[in-house]
């Protein structure tokens, strides 16, 4: 049975398997020093079209805490939505690790706009206050919503016009480049982006993300800062050479058009319900939807909820690399037994 909680939740891509498995012969430097990590780092520069930084964590979390520490002095911070992943879901990793501070802002449709940035502004130069150096944004946000290239490059050139950085949280970003028919050249590189996050476990991979610098000046120390931040892992060929397919073959495409595919499909099987609401206009594979609370417990039997408003009763469906058609007529199905 498959699950709709999340995409953490699916397995592994039978490729991504493969390449653990092929790396695993023999003896090969450690740290990074490996011929699958120099691999993957060519494949990301090909795929950006850049001479970018690579380094590979274990986890978005990492990605997202390193990344930024990296950007940061201590006494500056970060500007994003409130409900950004760094600002909810990563248990003041941020605050801890690097000693920042979050200046969130509320979100529109899980994004933020450079006029929601601007008062922080009157805090530059300002001895008293923390001062904003970085706009982090998610692609694909926390709630389903893409953000566009041209909204992309209107934050990047906000930030650096504010002597600030672009932070792109990119767990599930090759969802957003399918969902927009674009190319991660057209979607990060080209708008500006300074940093990102490049994610793979929520599509398809075992575990392991990418901090990808397109700014060498930025990203000098960031070696150090890994290490500091328990995250240099010795044998680290066992993350990188899953990126090795997962971009050389195409898998992160195919992957992000299943899921998003599929999500487009439980949408339009859900709407044939009249006690459903779709709440989100999702282009991505998250759906937010409203079901009377009487379904509740006869779902829960079978499909565990996460019910994200309490109140409003909506709960997030995920679809992933590895849902089905059949998932999905197995799904409805059991709903229409329900009522």
């Amino acid at each position: 049975m498959k699950m709709f909680l999340s995409d953490n939740n699916s397995g592994v891509h039978p490729k991504i398997l493969e390449a653990i498995y092929n790396c695993n012969n023999g003896h090969e430097p450690s740290y990074g020093n490996d011929k699958y990590s120099e691999k993957a780092m060519e494949l990301f520069q090909k795929l950006f079209e850049k001479d970018v930084d690579v380094y590979f964590v274990t986890s978005g979390t990492a990605a997202n805490i390193i990344g930024l520490t990296g950007l940061l002095q201590p006494f500056e911070g970060v500007v994003c939505a409130d409900t950004a992943h760094i600002n909810t879901d990563e248990c003041g990793a941020l605050e801890r690790f690097g000693g920042n501070k979050i200046l969130y802002v509320p979100n529109r449709n899980g994004k933020i706009y450079p006029e929601d940035i601007e008062d922080f502004l009157s805090s530059i130069g300002d001895e008293h206050q923390v001062q904003p150096k970085v706009i982090s944004i998610s692609q694909i946000t926390e709630l389903g919503t893409v953000y566009s290239v041209e909204e992309i490059k209107e934050l990047a050139d906000f930030a650096h016009a504010n002597d600030m950085f672009l932070h792109v949280d990119g767990a599930r970003i090759s969802n957003g480049v399918v969902a927009l028919d674009s190319s991660f050249k057209e979607m990060i590189t080209d708008t500006g982006v300074d940093l990102l996050s490049f994610g793979g476990t929520k599509n398809g991979m075992m575990m392991g993300e990418a901090i990808v610098s397109f700014n060498k000046k930025i990203s000098k120390n960031f070696k150090y800062i890994r290490k500091q931040g328990m995250q240099l892992i010795s044998k680290m060929r066992f993350i990188s050479a899953q990126f090795i397919p997962y971009l050389e073959e195409g898998i992160w495409k195919e992957n992000a058009i299943n899921s998003n595919n599929i999500a487009r499909f439980i949408k339009e099987e859900l709407e044939k319900f009249s006690q459903v609401e779709i709440i989100n206009e999702s282009l991505g594979n998250i759906l937010f939807v409203k079901i009377p609370r009487s379904w509740n417990e006869p779902l829960q039997r079978k499909y565990p909820l996460y019910v994200t408003n309490e109140r409003e009763n909506i709960i997030r469906i995920v679809t992933s690399f590895d849902t089905t058609e059949e998932d999905i007529r197995n799904f409805i199905d059991y709903i229409g037994g329900i009522i």
